[in-house]
């Protein structure tokens, strides 16, 4: 993992935050749990070069054709990290009740050891890791507006990931996670 916090600057995440709420095809999807169907506690949108198409929890996602908002953020992602990315799942938490539970990004799709970049625009909120073999072995990263966290290596084999709810969080987020589809 490696956290750069001030990725971009508040006045730029600030003018990003709008024209992805404007922009962007947003969803509230619904996933199958122990015969269930429940509303994802966020709104969701894949957007990604043409065939690539990505599944998880159930659903299959084709994507939606690149913004120009999203297309500079990816090219400063790519810049940052030296990595190319096709693909990206956005996470709007509309406020601190919006979650994502534990999980770890190894679908097929995403190869081996696959590299995530996550920006994070608007309100703070601690990201949660652990370990999968031992959940007590825990530790949450603060990750404010226009800061960058990257996942790569064998970190999907070992550690699952979350966002919790918040109490403490006023405002809402949008979360960019860009990756590259290989398979």
């Amino acid at each position: 993992m490696y956290h750069i916090p001030d990725f971009i600057g508040k006045s730029a995440s600030f003018d990003f935050i709008q024209q992805l709420k404007q922009e962007i095809k947003w969803k509230q999807e619904t996933l199958r749990f122990f015969g269930k169907s429940l509303l994802t506690p966020r709104l969701t949108a894949w957007y990604g070069d043409e065939g690539m198409s990505y599944s998880y929890s159930g659903l299959k996602l084709s994507p939606n054709i690149w913004t120009p908002a999203l297309l500079e953020i990816k090219n400063m992602t790519e810049f940052a990290t030296n990595c190319r990315f096709n693909s990206v799942l956005l996470n709007w938490y509309r406020n601190g009740n919006d979650s994502m539970g534990w999980h770890s990004d190894d679908e097929k799709e995403l190869g081996l050891n696959p590299v995530i970049a996550s920006v994070s625009l608007g309100a703070e909120r601690i990201f949660r890791v652990r370990e999968k073999l031992n959940h007590k072995n825990s530790f949450g990263i603060k990750l404010n507006n226009g800061s960058l966290l990257l996942m790569a290596g064998e970190l999907q084999h070992h550690w699952q990931h979350c966002l919790p709810r918040s109490a403490k969080s006023q405002g809402d987020r949008i979360n960019l996670t860009f990756r590259m589809i290989v398979a």
